[in-house]
């Protein structure tokens, strides 16, 4: 079911860029989306270099971390996939990630606070989920759906423009211009409702993760209890993160209720336990 609601998403988000593209014409959606797919393209191959760069990770062998380096080479080669290069994060605060552009050339990252806290079975599950988000090729599914909520943002920030300045500066295809209250509407409303596609995607992808995590370890209240803790361990010691790398994370550093749980990287801890632990194999 997360798969069938990840592509719903993704049409959705495709369907969305093509009824704002029509402010400037196929010609001018075509190259937004190429603007945005180039920037998103070296994101995506780098990566692993940037945001393992970003937050200090120094890689780790099995003498280095024996417990982390066994757990994730055990789970590699029960998933059947190439061992990934093991980090660790200077870091009290209770997080993991994994980066880079495929199963051969990914990345897993952990925290010293969540080797020190997580037993040995808790940390299992969490390298399982993070072995999965590789597996699932969730970072490149991430890509594709920030380029075209880039190339939406892209096309309605220069239609506004374009409104200031007297015309949208683009023609439709049949030669009419753009313009009206729907247009304007679409111009304001397209690229929060792009966001929130890409960030239901994203949501759906922790899902999916946690299942295929849950089946990868073989524990999924294991799992389960993990995230417990680092739901419990964020709030008491939060991780410096930015808001453009939250979604790699197993638990949101960032914190937000309310509204801004449409716009939230992750699902609700709560649901996501709760499906853990109803999973039976």
């Amino acid at each position: 079911m997360n798969t069938v609601k990840t592509a719903v998403l993704m049409v959705g988000l495709t369907a969305l860029l093509v009824a704002v593209g029509g402010l400037w014409g196929r010609n001018g959606m075509m190259l937004f989306f190429g603007i945005a797919m180039v920037m998103n393209f070296v994101s995506y191959w780098f990566s692993d270099k940037i945001v393992l760069k970003m937050y200090g990770a120094r890689e780790v062998n099995e003498s280095d971390a024996p417990v982390l380096y066994g757990i994730t080479r055990d789970l590699a080669q029960r998933a059947n996939m190439p061992m990934p290069r093991v980090y660790v994060i200077p870091s009290d605060a209770l997080n993991a990630f994994a980066t880079g552009r495929n199963p051969k050339h990914a990345a897993v990252a952990a925290t010293e606070g969540i080797i020190r806290v997580l037993s040995r079975d808790e940390l299992r599950g969490v390298m399982a989920h993070e072995l999965s988000h590789v597996n699932n090729r969730d970072i490149l599914i991430g890509t594709i759906a920030a380029a075209v909520a880039g190339a939406i943002g892209m096309i309605a920030n220069m239609a506004q423009w374009g409104m200031i300045f007297g015309g949208f500066g683009g023609r439709r295809d049949d030669g009419d211009r753009g313009g009206g209250i729907g247009a304007i509407l679409m111009i304001f409303i397209a690229p929060i409702a792009a966001m929130l596609i890409q960030m239901a995607i994203s949501r759906s992808r922790e899902y999916q993760a946690d299942a295929s995590g849950a089946k990868l370890c073989g524990d999924p209240r294991a799992l389960a209890n993990a995230l417990r803790k680092l739901e419990m361990g964020s709030r008491q010691v939060p991780m410096d993160a930015t808001p453009a790398t939250a979604h790699m994370f197993i638990v949101n550093p960032l914190r937000g209720g309310g509204f801004a749980k449409l716009f939230s990287t992750h699902p609700p801890m709560e649901e996501r336990i709760a499906r853990l632990e109803a999973m039976r194999f």
